[in-house]
């Protein structure tokens, strides 16, 4: 078997934290998809939005690739956030199908440029651009797994479904209890290391 490239490795770990990512989705209420989940407003529809455009801009606009994709903020500035949370009027299936174009438009960028061709990122300073294929494709990766790790902690939060990734939960195979024996574990830990006493009057 011939080995993987440079390029095909990172195109592989890109595409397999974007199917985590949806992932991350299945059979959370609509609800639940779209409400702030922290005292930023993160929540996990907005993250697949905010995703979707920072693919197109950095596999897109990077590259003088443009993706023919409305947003809601062209022609202006947009919003603070904006790109950050679901709109009343977006629906669920619009934002996914977003996401699931944006990264076809990359995954065309990825396969047709060489891993050393190189771009221009609007949005960064002079003297960091131009940026290599191989560059921003690091980056994405970062970005989306960071992004990731947020979707992970949510979606445990609303209804306790975990697991690395679709196929590969990435868990210790415990019996049912152990998870919450677990916690109270690493609950005692701290208070012993710390001296904290939640009865103590303050």
């Amino acid at each position: 078997m011939k080995p993987a490239s440079t390029k095909e490795t990172l195109h592989r770990y890109l595409r397999s934290a974007r199917d985590a990512l949806l992932w991350k989705l299945e059979a959370v209420p609509e609800y639940d998809a779209r409400r702030p989940l922290t005292s930023t407003g993160t929540n996990l529809l907005g993250i697949v939005k905010h995703l979707a455009t920072v693919e197109l801009g950095y596999f897109g606009d990077t590259f003088g690739r443009p993706h023919g994709e409305r947003l809601p903020w062209d022609g202006r500035e947009p919003e603070p956030n904006e790109d950050m949370f679901a709109s009343a009027d977006e629906t669920r299936e619009e934002i996914i199908a977003l996401y699931q174009r944006a990264a076809a438009h990359a995954d065309a960028t990825i396969t047709e440029l060489s891993i050393d061709d190189t771009g221009s990122v609007p949005w960064w300073p002079d003297d960091v651009n131009p940026v290599t294929l191989h560059w921003i494709l690091v980056h994405m990766i970062a970005e989306t797994n960071r992004h990731l790790g947020h979707a992970d902690i949510l979606r445990e939060g609303i209804d306790g479904a975990i697991g690395h990734r679709p196929g590969v939960e990435n868990l210790p195979d415990v019996e049912p209890g152990w998870w919450p024996a677990y916690v109270a574990r690493v609950e005692e830990a701290a208070r012993a290391a710390t001296g904290f006493d939640p009865d103590a009057t303050p």
